[in-house]
């Protein structure tokens, strides 16, 4: 009878720990700073402009594989509290791989670099025609000009720099004898401004003096990388004279002629015997000019020179004294287009 009473208690003990081990399951507080973080991700990439649902959703995730954990027995406190920080390490994760996954595929695949943009990257006057950005070698001015492109978006959005971005530019040279034309380096498309507005669906869409079927709001006046239309980037001032966008270009997308692309936007000396003088296109139509057709977004006119400046302000065509990129109204901005919509 005693030996019955005790194997009883003992089978009783062994319940109630069983019991409290699995109460360890239902605690989701070390959890929950898995899904703070993540949220704050999802957050983030929201206000960024990417998709923030998808940052959240991988926030949850982890959030989920973190609940396990932190209330139970002592003997369980420890197993929970590693669980709860696992959570927290894969909530994190889960909202940074949501946040990258989110700009991957949301549709942003075309601007105009914005003269802000570019003086935080270069000089107070710009690049002018040289765009190696750092690369070396042959074809350096189009690796440049392309990780420029990818540089800019990805402070736009970050994750969209790894889209495989473009320069619209054409050169003389690739770096192998070949002739590039812009249209061909671009992709396919669809391109979306980085509010998501179609700029156009196929390469015969945009191989027009307005891209056809584009947005009418981004239409004519293309949006610099933030989705802001560019003829007037600052809301604040008054709209500004900086239409001239570097092509090197024909206005069916093809080189100009070997002179019009600064060396193959390698140089910005201001030499117009070596260096020639770029082809421009407009991202907002004006006339005047004299040069061809004046609303093509390709091949408007040529500038006065390579040389790295910025003119912003109504005074006709190019000047004749200058022998910069900007000085009929630029300051040696391009067109960037991702080869991913």
């Amino acid at each position: 009878m005693r030996s019955r009473l005790v194997a009883g208690v003992s089978l009783g003990v062994v319940a109630l720990l069983a019991v409290s081990a699995c109460g360890s399951d239902t605690a989701p507080l070390t959890g929950t700073a898995g899904t703070g973080a993540s949220g704050s991700a999802g957050a983030s990439s929201a206000s960024a402009g990417t998709s923030g649902a998808g940052s959240s959703g991988a926030g949850m995730t982890g959030a989920t594989a973190g609940g396990p954990g932190s209330s139970g027995s002592s003997g369980a406190a420890a197993g929970g509290s590693s669980a709860g920080s696992a959570g927290n390490s894969a909530g994190s994760s889960a909202g940074s791989a949501g946040s990258a996954g989110s700009a991957a595929t949301a549709k942003f695949s075309f601007f105009v670099t914005s003269w802000a943009a570019l003086q935080k990257l270069s000089t107070a006057d710009g690049f002018g025609g040289d765009l190696r950005f750092g690369e070396t070698g042959a074809g350096a001015g189009l690796r440049g000009a392309d990780k420029i492109c990818a540089t800019i978006a990805e402070t736009s959005m970050p994750g969209a720099g790894a889209k495989g971005w473009r320069a619209f530019l054409s050169a003389a040279d690739d770096g192998t004898g070949k002739q590039v034309n812009a249209i061909d380096r671009i992709g396919t498309g669809p391109w979306y401004d980085r509010l998501g507005r179609l700029f156009g669906n196929t390469v015969t869409d945009i191989n027009a003096t307005r891209p056809a079927n584009a947005d009418a709001a981004i239409k004519n006046d293309f949006p610099n990388e933030d989705g802001v239309p560019n003829h007037q980037p600052d809301a604040t001032i008054a709209a500004v004279d900086n239409h001239d966008m570097l092509t090197g270009s024909t206005t069916a997308g093809k080189l100009y002629d070997k002179t019009a692309t600064c060396l193959d936007w390698t140089s910005a000396q201001g030499n117009l015997t070596t260096e020639g003088k770029p082809r421009v296109g407009h991202s907002w139509p004006r006339s005047g000019g004299g040069q061809g057709d004046s609303n093509s977004w390709m091949s408007a006119l040529t500038e006065s020179g390579c040389a790295p400046g910025a003119n912003l302000k109504e005074q006709g065509g190019p000047l004749k004294d200058s022998v910069t990129v900007g000085s009929g109204g630029g300051y040696g901005g391009f067109f960037c287009f991702a080869l991913t919509p």
